[in-house]
Formats: C-alpha cells, structure tokens, sequence
C-alpha cells in the first residue's frame, strides 16, 4: 500500500476545517497544514490532527502556497484538499482500496470533484481533478489563481468522489482582484488564466470586459479543447447580457467545431430558442440534450442537470406553451425521476393536477 501526504493551505477556516481532516482521518498517512495567515481558530483545530502545522506569508498565488505545502510532504504520493473539502464516508473504503491496489507506475491520479448539489445531496456539477501526485517527481502547482497541475506520465482515473460543501461566501472578490494585479503589472497571461479571467469578470457582471477576455482566450492557438467549449458557452452568457441575442447565438453555435454537441450547450440552445417562444426548436435541443453523452473523463464541467432535469423539465414547459398538455406533463413526471423532491417539479405536478391534466407515459425521445 502506496503511503500518502495530505498537504493543504488554509486560511480562517475554523468552520470547516474540522470537518475535512475528520473525513481523511485513517486514510491519510500525513497530514501537512499550511497557514497563509489565518486569524481565528484554525491551527488550534488543526493541531488536533497533525503537529506538521507550518505558516506561509500569502502573496496573492495559490500556486506559490500549495508547492510550498507539498515541499513539506514526506510520503511517497501528494494529495490536496480545500478546508471546505470532504471526502464522504462511503467513499472511505474505496479510497483505501485505491492505495492499496494503486499501480506502482502510477504518478497522478485524477479524482472527480462534486461542487454542487440538489435537494437531495446528489451532485449535480463534477469534474475531474489532478488530486494524488507522486512526491519527488517534479510535479508543481501553475497559476496564481485556479491553480493546476499538469497531468504527465502514467495517469490513473479513479472513481473516488471528493465533495466540496462551501460555507459562506468567502472573499468574493479575491481571485478577480489577483488577475486585475496581474494585468496591472503588465504580467504574461497563459491561455488557462485569461480563460478563468473571463469567467471572473463574467461572474461580476463585467460583461463587456469579459466578452473581450474570453474572445482573446478563444484567438489563441494553445487553448484547451474543454475551456474553448465552456468559454464559448461563456461568451454568449456576455452576449446575451448585453442584448446581443445573434452575437449569443452564434458562440454557442461555434462549440461545433470543437467537438459533438454537450449537453449543457444543447440546454443552452434550447433556451435561446425557448427565450425567443421558437418552441419546436427548443424542444428538438432539449431532446438532443437527453440523448448528449457526458464525457467526464476528458475533464469537461459536467452539469448533470443538463442531461435529465433540465431538458425534461424544458419540454414540459415548451410542449405546455403549444397547447400539448398530456405530453407536458409526462415530460414533467420524466424530470421527476431526476429529482423527485425539486420545487419547480412540484409545482407543475399541482399545475396540471388543477387543469385535470393525465399525463402520458414518457413521451416518445
């Protein structure tokens, strides 16, 4: 069995932090604690877990932190978290499982990360992750912000699930204003930091400023195939912000020549159309959006919704604008399968409970 550093960064995370090593506690060999400045309780709790507890003077790059952190591991693989990080108690025994049968040759092992979640628990937006590296193989944390490392070597893909379950909000604005630094300074942007730039500034309603970032991003030669897709889908939410429905149309459009259609981009699609009440177009979109395969393994962003909940529930709303009432509301129980417990699913349940409305078997896909 491989022996494993867990090697984390944490600042003021009293909340939370407690919770993440208990989750890794008997699965961890190591645990290396990096403080960049904390000012409330967390290395009085982190010092229940470990006594390899260290400080770090923050200066604006994750990057810096988290090598600075896996220099302290000692074991023969590296392993990350976030405070906010947990790795679930029916994952456990998989993941010992994976230590115990992880094959010598293996240098990263690629992890999903569940980052959202529905009313039930269930993840609804995953990606895979660099989690586990081989230590004193060279491998190095890039970026000041959205930090990654580059997988090379022999790469392993497990099922083993770590949950981010986020508490409060955090500093909002703290990755925008390192890349508004980095500008500043006139400092190089490779094509994954003007990618997360875009998004940044999209996701602060700078929608102009983001349409640039993300069309630069999209001009140049080295971007990778799964941040061209999602930034395109990124740049027509710019678009579309700014009243330019045909410019939005068309970034969506241009996912095309990256690869077959996603399902997130055919949800996105159909509520193009949905926007516009062009309802048959909307639902031949959602329809491709159910039948869309998912391609995890590539490290796409992988919206679950978007290949069940969320088309099922489109083409009820569509097939209900046109006056197809049955067939509306069997899209609607369909949406159901997903999530049962969802309000917007129960609240059409009444809709059409009041109309006196029987839905139809699932309607033909």
């Amino acid at each position: 069995m491989i022996s494993l550093s867990l090697c984390m960064i944490v600042r003021d995370e009293e909340k939370v932090l407690g919770r993440c090593l208990a989750s890794v506690k008997g699965l961890a060999d190591e645990v290396v604690i990096v403080d960049t400045g904390s000012a409330d309780r967390t290395k009085e709790i982190a010092a229940q877990y470990t006594d390899r507890i260290y400080d770090f003077v923050w200066e604006d790059d994750f990057s810096a932190a988290r090598n600075f952190a896996f220099q302290k591991g000692t074991c023969d693989y590296l392993m990350w978290l976030d405070a906010d990080d947990v790795i679930p108690e029916r994952e456990a025994r998989k993941f010992l499982e994976l230590k115990r049968t992880l094959p010598k040759d293996a240098d990263v092992v690629m992890m999903p990360y569940a980052t959202a979640f529905d009313e039930q628990g269930r993840s609804t937006f995953t990606y895979y992750r660099e989690r586990i590296v081989r230590n004193r193989a060279g491998y190095l944390f890039r970026g000041r912000v959205h930090e990654v490392i580059p997988p090379t070597g022999t790469v392993v893909y497990s099922d083993v699930c770590v949950e981010h379950w986020k508490s409060g909000t955090g500093d909002g604005v703290r990755n925008l204003r390192i890349y508004e630094g980095m500008e500043r300074r006139g400092e190089p942007f490779d094509a994954r930091a003007l990618y997360y730039y875009g998004r940044e500034l999209l996701f602060h309603r700078r929608y102009e400023k983001a349409a640039e970032i993300l069309e630069r991003f999209l001009h140049r030669p080295d971007g990778w195939v799964e941040n061209r897709i999602d930034a395109a889908r990124q740049l027509s939410r710019c678009y579309a912000a700014m009243g330019e429905k045909e410019r939005a149309l068309e970034s969506l459009l241009h996912t095309f020549a990256y690869d077959v259609p996603r399902g997130e981009v055919c949800c996105d699609l159909a509520g193009c159309f949905q926007e516009q009440e062009r309802y048959d177009l909307a639902i031949f979109w959602y329809r491709q959006a159910l039948h869309a395969e998912k391609k995890p393994e590539t490290g796409a962003f992988v919206e679950e919704d978007c290949y069940g909940f969320l088309p099922a529930l489109g083409l009820c709303v569509c097939c209900d604008r046109l006056g197809r009432y049955e067939e509306a509301a069997g899209y609607n129980e369909l949406a159901g399968t997903y999530r049962p417990q969802s309000p917007y699913y129960l609240s059409n349940v009444e809709y059409f409970r009041e109309m006196g409305v029987q839905a139809e078997s699932f309607p033909a896909l």
